[in-house]
């Protein structure tokens, strides 16, 4: 309850992920048989040079494919393909591939760019790509270019490849915003149906599920596993002589203090009206009594006041163990049972008996 990262969002990143996985090696099947295609009319066009160097960029794609099978690094893969792209791009804008229309394959890279990367990243990369088509453009002299462009095609290849950049930029900011406010939502509702409106600590459904898991734990690992139920006493008695609001300021300044003495991995649940539950994984029965007895202790020893006056709470608790039932059924009765032999005992105590951490002997409330 207090790790803000649930299994359900690890869950739906890890789709997501794959699924971008899974649309790059489409990609990658695709630039593999364009680039043979483009290759094989290079060659029977006559330009055998450029025909064999585009069948020799199919080389670096397969092994970013292999590798991502072998390896699974998502990264590496995002990594991989897109130095190809920028390398092949660079290609063929220094040469003009076919016809001078290498340029033009330009067009793709916006939005592959700005899907894989962040846009701060994107941007980067996209501003480096002018920069090198610039200097292409402005210096048809240099080593290695061999292209030369007319001007009409510069001012039209840079004002459209701009808009192009732009909208794309847009594109992604208006989606990852609609992402961002659709995974805020769903942690929203997600944090709605597992919590306790009013106090803000587990509820019932929530608690029951990880009962689930703490005895499949048990189980299969043979790790133990403590409950322990509690009832504000005479609760029903603070409602009636203070109202209801102070009886909600009561839960929730039960659930502070709890949330408190308990330690990290233990799950605090509102099991019902004043009754509450403690799930302690990785507990004896003794360990167990004695965070409940320290808790008993805090909650006795704690002012909670009204109107300037104090109000006086205590607890009842029953504790419990795996160790000593069968299932999640038989748990939850042997500790409703330890807590009726709390209340019948007097109240403000713990059941089974431990020694109490207060000054003073418990007494009846």
């Amino acid at each position: 309850m207090r790790d803000n990262i649930t299994l359900s969002q690890a869950l739906s990143t890890e789709h997501e992920e794959q699924q971008v996985s899974r649309l790059l090696t489409v990609v990658s099947v695709m630039a593999c048989l364009f680039l043979f295609g483009i290759g094989a009319k290079a060659w029977h066009s006559g330009n055998h040079t450029h025909g064999v160097i585009l069948w020799l960029f199919n080389l670096p794609v397969i092994i970013n494919m292999l590798w991502f099978a072998r390896s699974g690094n998502r990264d590496a893969q995002k990594a991989g393909l897109l130095t190809f792209a920028v390398f092949l791009l660079s290609y063929l804008i220094a040469t003009g591939g076919e016809s001078s229309t290498g340029p033009l394959w330009f067009y793709a890279l916006p939005p592959m760019l700005f899907f894989l990367t962040s846009l701060k990243t994107g941007t980067a990369v996209l501003l480096c790509c002018y920069l090198a088509a610039m200097v292409v453009f402005q210096f048809p002299d240099l080593p290695g270019i061999t292209a030369e462009y007319n001007n009409d095609f510069k001012i039209r290849f840079f004002a459209t490849l701009t808009f192009e950049s732009i909208f794309c930029f847009v594109l992604e900011a208006a989606r990852q915003s609609a992402r961002n406010k659709l995974v805020s939502f769903a942690q929203a509702h997600e944090h709605a149906a597992r919590t306790d409106e009013l106090t803000g600590l587990a509820n019932r459904r929530e608690i029951l599920n990880r009962l689930n898991v703490e005895f499949s734990r048990f189980q299969r690992a043979g790790h133990l596993f403590s409950i322990v139920l509690i009832d504000l006493d005479l609760f029903k008695r603070v409602n009636d002589t203070y109202g209801h609001d102070t009886g909600d300021k009561v839960l929730q300044r039960f659930a502070e203090v709890t949330l408190g003495v308990t330690r990290q991995t233990d799950v605090a649940a509102r099991w019902g009206g004043e009754e509450f539950m403690l799930l302690l994984p990785d507990t004896t029965l003794l360990q167990a009594l004695a965070l409940a007895e320290r808790l008993r202790a805090e909650i006795a020893s704690t002012a909670f006041i009204h109107n300037g006056a104090s109000v006086p709470v205590t607890l009842s608790a029953g504790v419990c163990s795996i160790s000593g039932a069968a299932s999640i059924n038989e748990l939850l009765k042997q500790a409703d049972v330890q807590l009726y032999m709390a209340k019948e005992s007097g109240r403000n105590r713990i059941s089974p008996r431990v020694r109490s951490q207060d000054k003073t002997p418990a007494s009846s409330t």
